[in-house]
């Protein structure tokens, strides 16, 4: 059965918009949940309805999906993972119950436990790069400048640890200096990981994005875009290998223009 409409949980960055304008494109009516702090303004006019919520607030994100009749629902976008900690944010009864249920509080168990939580009311958390295969790395070498064979051995070093780290949903991408490891991502993102390995290594550093071994595409799917070249370029590192198939591009031409610009090389294997 088509779908026909679709509840939006919205993170931050563009991942959210770009998700939301493929489905306008193919006339599916989006009912956006944003995310107070995090969504970005930017996705209003692409959705049908968008209501913002605080973190912690699942009680009334099930209740207006349910009035908006949605049954279907994708995430979208990141969660600033400061809001776990902070002392302001106030839990209903439905997320205190939730989280004080988890085993732990790495990403794929806390949405996970969302995923469940959804279902118990009538929905269905989907894959969410579901309308957006056409935007998935293609295999292949994406940039004018191939790697170098010392990039090429710190890529297949690099991919190796990435996949252990994220068997253990530490994270996905680890910055790579001759064979040595100099930044593992955690809760801090991918642009914090880059910054900080770039900080260490001085120049010329690797940064490896990798999907986890049981990814679960309905949420934390690894992706990349230019704001990943712009910070790489702060960091002064050299090349960017991400998994082809399974890593989502943002704004691609741009993306691959700035990385032409900066002799950044990226490759999709």
């Amino acid at each position: 059965m088509p779908i026909e409409t679709l509840g939006l949980i919205a993170g931050n960055g563009k991942f959210p918009i770009l998700f939301a304008k493929a489905a306008k494109a193919k006339k599916i009516r989006v009912i956006a949940a944003g995310v107070k702090g995090d969504t970005s303004w930017l996705l209003k006019p692409f959705v049908d309805k968008i209501s913002v919520f605080h973190v912690g607030e699942l009680q009334k994100l099930f209740n207006f999906f349910k009035q908006e009749g949605v049954k279907d629902v994708i995430m979208a976008g990141q969660v600033n993972p400061k809001n776990l900690f902070d002392d302001r944010v106030t839990l209903d009864k439905e997320f205190q119950e939730l989280y004080t249920a988890l085993q732990d509080r790495k990403a794929d168990t806390i949405f996970s436990a969302v995923a469940n939580k959804l279902k118990e009311n009538n929905m269905e958390l989907l894959d969410s790069t579901l309308l957006l295969r056409d935007y998935m790395a293609p295999r292949g070498t994406l940039t004018k400048r191939g790697p170098t064979l010392i990039e090429l051995a710190d890529i297949e070093f690099g991919k190796n640890i990435a996949k252990a780290m994220g068997s253990l949903d530490v994270g996905q991408t680890v910055v790579v200096k001759e064979k040595a490891i100099v930044a593992i991502e955690a809760m801090e993102g991918t642009d914090q990981a880059i910054l900080r390995g770039g900080g260490i290594a001085q120049k010329g550093a690797v940064v490896v994005k990798v999907s986890k071994p049981q990814q679960d595409f309905r949420f934390d799917v690894p992706v990349v875009g230019p704001k990943t070249i712009q910070t790489m370029q702060k960091a002064r590192c050299s090349c960017l290998a991400v998994e082809a198939g399974k890593t989502l591009i943002i704004d691609r031409d741009s993306f691959i223009n700035l990385a032409n610009k900066a002799d950044i090389c990226i490759v999709a294997a």
